[in-house]
């Protein structure tokens, strides 16, 4: 399946551009998947066939019409309408605002890695490109068995500003603590090493910070890079890490009718390979909890606990699409079975975390518990495949996905405790980078 991006002079406008995905083939004949944007702002995801001898631009931009009718407005507005000091409106045709330069805060941009250069190459020449007029790119090499990525980044990129930093201990939390605690932006951007960054991805996810001084993070969109394999397209097709494309605050002082279980189930507020954090408030809770996350016992949930935290402490949960990076899905069934099992083992994890650090919280869990149950047996439920292998729109929970998956989530979430108890102790004394010596 060809994956590109289309944009449009307006829904019922003509066609500016129709290209593929960055760094991927040529849009030709065949089912392609293709981000919709309206003069540059995204607007939604569809699907559409191009037989042999038609023009992909006009097919394409006929499905996004029919697909997307009554579902993008004109004016871009906050979802869930909670005032937010400052906020920027949309401008003629319902794109916001550049943001202004000067007005931007100092980034640092966080990129964990481990034995993956030529992954991590690809995605530090997209970050170096980025229309934010004050960064700096931190890589950290986790736990290493070999130089290779201290030799990518010392002979490819230190010369243009990337530094290089080593984190032994394994675990993905443990490498962003690490980042966090070299870090000199004002606001710190996390991203995975199998992405590539939109270029006006930092700017777009600096830009609330400086809008509305409460919010204390940030979220984007991610899209799939490729969608080559069946396993990729199953993903996908699954929800991927997308979380739609309406911009949404979360407040912890005006919880949002439509989530009852907040501020339990915050992997509604993003993923972590698209999210940045006000440092200060990062800091100011401890960072990510190092017993979990990829490269731990408890499998992931690093993103999870952070974001959970963040709300928690009284501060705002901002999610805006127009922070793009498109994500290398992985290839193989065996890595979607991974995946599976991690989903589940982190979200179990992350809320084992969450109530380890702050019990005050377990009456306010327990009282969501029966719900919140209810809602993790029906995100890992079986679910038949409908007839668009990849849905335009994202979140719904009529996606399919295989008996055998839903088995792997559902046993992740049993072990996720246990995963998370076996990763704390192995890190029990662990103090935060950042913290001073005793």
């Amino acid at each position: 399946m060809g994956v590109g991006e289309l944009d449009l002079d307006g829904l019922d406008g003509g066609v500016l551009s129709l290209t593929p995905a960055p760094g991927g083939p040529p849009i030709a004949h065949g089912e392609v998947y293709v981000l919709v944007r309206l003069r540059g702002r995204p607007v939604g995801t569809v699907i559409g066939r191009v037989r042999a001898g038609e023009d992909a631009a006009e097919v394409l931009a006929a499905a996004a019409r029919k697909q997307l009718a009554g579902h993008v407005p004109e004016d871009r507005a906050v979802a869930d309408e909670i005032p937010v000091a400052g906020e920027q409106t949309a401008g003629p045709g319902g794109r916001s605002p550049a943001p202004d330069p000067a007005r931007l805060p100092r980034a640092t941009v966080v990129v964990a890695t481990r034995e993956r250069a030529g992954q991590l190459a690809r995605a530090l020449d997209s970050l170096l490109v980025q229309d934010h007029p004050d960064y700096e790119i931190v890589v950290v090499d986790n736990n290493p068995v070999t130089a290779q990525t201290r030799e990518l980044v010392e002979s490819g990129y230190a010369a243009r500003g990337v530094r290089y930093v080593r984190e032994p201990v394994p675990g993905l939390a443990a490498a962003h603590n690490r980042g966090v605690a070299v870090a000199d932006g004002t606001i710190l951007a996390f991203t995975d090493d199998d992405v590539v960054a939109d270029g006006q991805w930092l700017s777009s996810l600096a830009a609330p910070f400086a809008a509305d001084p409460r919010l204390g993070c940030v979220t984007g969109l991610i899209l799939p890079a490729r969608l080559r394999t069946p396993a990729q397209i199953l993903l996908e097709s699954h929800g991927g890490f997308t979380k739609g494309f309406a911009p949404r605050r979360f407040d912890p002082a005006r919880p949002p009718a439509d989530e009852p279980l907040f501020p339990f189930t915050a992997g509604r507020f993003g993923s972590g390979a698209n999210m940045a954090f006000r440092a200060d408030a990062l800091r100011a809770v401890g960072g990510f909890d190092p017993a979990t996350g990829t490269g731990t016992p408890a499998r992931g949930g690093d993103d999870l606990y952070a974001f959970a935290r963040i709300v928690v402490a009284g501060h705002r949960l901002g999610y805006t699409p127009e922070a793009l990076v498109w994500h290398h899905h992985r290839e193989t069934w065996q890595d979607l079975e991974n995946q599976a099992y991690g989903y589940g083992a982190g979200l179990t994890a992350y809320l084992t975390a969450l109530l380890v650090r702050r019990p005050a919280l377990l009456p306010a869990l327990l009282r969501r518990l029966p719900r919140g149950a209810a809602h993790a047996l029906t995100i890992s439920a079986h679910r038949e495949a409908g007839e668009q292998s990849v849905p335009g729109e994202h979140g719904a929970q009529d996606y399919p996905w295989p008996r055998g998956l839903s088995r792997l989530e559902r046993r992740g979430m049993l072990y996720g405790p246990l995963g998370y108890l076996r990763a704390r102790y192995r890190v029990r004394g662990l103090r935060r980078p950042w913290e001073p010596t005793r």
